[in-house]
């Protein structure tokens, strides 16, 4: 009667006061302990959510008794490998049936690789079971036990009477992160934020100061007009996933992509002052500058180049467009000028160029390259490139 009661108890936790918290990790460590209370025996526990995301597949937590937890991402590229194919979570969700397997008596070479690892640390009985949301998703969980005897009869009875009541709790919580997530991809992480916080109506915008930097593909038009569709867009990916995985290791965030041009920022803070955004700047296109030449090295006919331009000022952003469309874009007379500056990369044949205003809080020596003419306009600015 005492278990039936904290089934109860615990249902009811999970479609009513579950359903409001915003932490992946909290909800699923009160879950793993709940269960160990009833007599479960836990050894790992894992939930499992897919991604409304081109870029990003699925993130879960991963559970274990008197261990922080794990909050894991997974990328779409890893759902192309054995990582998702064959896996346990494939077959809960596409199948929406539960799982059992028996880790102390597998079968040699034919199972999934998760399995053998699970039992290298351990584990002896695996379940599985899909949690089915209101959108037709099925999303996955499962329990592992280190017990010789494995799992009972009553264990697997009370985890399966849970299944709807936490798939209720889980919804919320994954379309919540579904959503961050996307805004994240197509946005970049600082719109986004605000986006998510409710600014959304035509007119809102958000100022910081900023490390600005711009980039653009070296001949690109000629590319367009000479190269395959497939050898293009094989270029191109290369090339944004070489500027944005560098903007990204280095503590920027990527604003805008306009055609072949990157618009990227290192926002300035009392955390982050404009002296450590210019480094991490400086570092970011070190890094790029790396990663192409081992791009090109290795694929020889689809070498590319690029130039970039950096600058420090104001940036705005924010929600432009009619009463019925809107885009999140980006403005101001210092994103103008960080464009302008790396249209003078072609023409001194720096692959870096950077103005006065960024050397200033810069500690990296440079050379001097002149004052130049700013295009459309009657303003001159000083510019330099930096030696390391």
């Amino acid at each position: 009667m005492a278990v039936e009661e904290d089934i109860k108890n615990l249902s009811d936790w999970l479609i009513s006061e579950a359903r409001f918290v915003t932490d992946g990790v909290a909800m699923i460590d009160h879950l793993g302990k709940r269960l160990m209370d009833m007599g479960i025996p836990i050894w790992r526990l894992r939930v499992a959510q897919r991604f409304a995301n081109p870029l990003l597949t699925a993130w879960g937590v991963i559970w274990r008794p008197n261990q922080p937890a794990e909050e894991y991402v997974i990328s779409r590229r890893q759902m192309e490998t054995d990582t998702w194919i064959g896996s346990p979570f494939q077959y809960v969700t596409e199948r929406r049936k539960t799982l059992r397997k028996d880790l102390t008596n597998l079968k040699t070479g034919i199972e999934h690789h998760v399995y053998y690892e699970l039992a290298e640390q351990g584990g002896t009985d695996f379940f599985s079971l899909p949690l089915e949301y209101s959108d037709g998703t099925a999303q996955g969980m499962s329990i592992v036990t280190n017990k010789p005897e494995g799992f009972s009869h009553r264990d697997i009875a009370i985890m399966s009477s849970l299944r709807n009541p936490l798939a209720l709790a889980m919804e919320p919580l994954a379309v919540r992160r579904s959503l961050a997530s996307l805004l994240k991809t197509y946005l970049g992480a600082g719109p986004a934020s605000s986006v998510v916080s409710g600014a959304i109506r035509r007119g809102d915008v958000t100022r910081l100061n900023a490390v600005i930097m711009a980039v653009d593909m070296r001949d690109f038009s000629s590319k367009s007009s000479t190269w395959p569709e497939d050898k293009l867009l094989n270029c191109l990916g290369a090339y944004f996933e070489i500027i944005v995985g560098s903007v990204h290791q280095h503590h920027g965030d990527v604003l805008k992509f306009i055609g072949d041009g990157v618009l990227a920022v290192f926002p300035i803070s009392d955390a982050t002052p404009a002296q450590a955004q210019t480094a991490n700047a400086l570092a970011a296109c070190s890094l790029a500058r790396e990663k192409l030449a081992e791009w090109n090295e290795a694929h020889e006919d689809m070498s590319f180049d690029f130039g970039i331009g950096l600058h420090v000022g104001e940036v705005t952003y924010g929600n432009v467009g009619s009463s019925d469309r809107l885009d999140f874009t980006v403005i101001g007379d210092a994103v103008n000028l960080a464009s302008r500056i790396e249209d003078y990369t072609k023409e001194l044949g720096c692959p870096i160029v950077c103005s006065d205003t960024f050397a200033e809080f810069s500690n990296v020596p440079n050379s001097p390259l002149g004052t130049f003419k700013i295009r459309g306009t009657e303003r001159e600015i000083g510019l330099v490139t930096p030696l390391s």
